[in-house]
């Protein structure tokens, strides 16, 4: 199967109540392998979406599985600097800036999904998949470490002990186990129209609030509760002077819960 001239395809388009979304989707080749085409295009994707963020982003692959991994040509002959170069330029411009984007970021795997996939779906706010899917780290095979984050953020979801286990034996493990690990977020037979609905709710709901909850849930990571609780009046009491928050109220005290519109402002 002969990769489309893109890897990857970034769609943008508005839900019925006329909130932004944005739909990336990777399409390389039977495998969606992570080679340097693919790398340099998840790079500039990411950067377009930081540039104009949406009010939702949805990370989706075509084809059979979401990923193969990285193809193994992209590590071949680096040094120890040239590795580290690599680690921290795909931090600094793929997983920080997705996982700091002010809105909410979903990824669903319909299928296997391994190694820098499944990195990037760790640094998604929400996970969804299909009860087919399969997730590993595998990186031992060529006797490495997943270096974009996969441990740390396995750790956090689903606990240290889990997370060494899931990556030193670079087994492949089911949905509806890393659901039940607190990893994968739901399973759905339907995963495109469940994505798509979740998308489009999240992005018609309240961006600015939803954006003060990754700030106040990252001060967490970062510095544990009381740090969180140290940064919350500020980021919070920010949304008592935003257009959603004054309109909700409105529309809560004037015709009850659950009928306010929100414009992201």
């Amino acid at each position: 199967m002969t990769p489309p001239a893109t890897p990857l395809r970034l769609e943008r388009s508005t839900t019925a109540a006329g909130a932004e979304v944005a739909v990336l989707t990777l399409q390389n080749g039977a495998l969606n392998l992570f080679d340097q085409p693919m790398f340099d295009a998840i790079e500039a994707a990411v950067a377009d979406l930081v540039a104009s963020p949406p009010r939702g982003v949805l990370l989706r692959a075509e084809g059979k599985v979401v990923s193969g991994g990285v193809d193994v040509h992209v590590f071949e002959g680096l040094s120890a600097s040239e590795g580290a170069q690599l680690w921290q330029g795909l931090f600094d411009r793929v997983a920080h800036p997705l996982e700091d984007l002010p809105c909410p970021v979903i990824f669903a795997a319909h299928g296997l999904t391994l190694t820098a996939a499944l990195e990037i779906a760790l640094a998604c706010d929400i996970i969804l998949a299909a009860p087919r899917a399969k997730f590993g780290l595998v990186e031992t095979v060529v006797g490495l470490t997943p270096s974009m984050g996969g441990p740390q953020r396995m750790a956090e979801r689903a606990g240290s002990g889990r997370a060494r286990e899931f990556v030193m034996t670079g087994d492949l493990y089911s949905a509806e186990t890393l659901r039940e690990w607190g990893v994968v977020n739901q399973v759905h037979k339907n995963l495109d129209e469940a994505a798509t609905a979740l998308l489009h709710r999240l992005a018609d709901g309240p961006t600015r609030a939803h954006a003060a909850t990754k700030q106040i849930v990252g001060a967490w990571r970062s510095g544990g509760v009381r740090h969180a609780d140290s940064i919350t009046p500020e980021v919070s009491g920010a949304l008592f002077e935003t257009d959603d928050l004054r309109g909700a109220v409105r529309s809560f005290l004037d015709v009850g819960p659950g009928k306010a519109t929100y414009t992201g402002r």
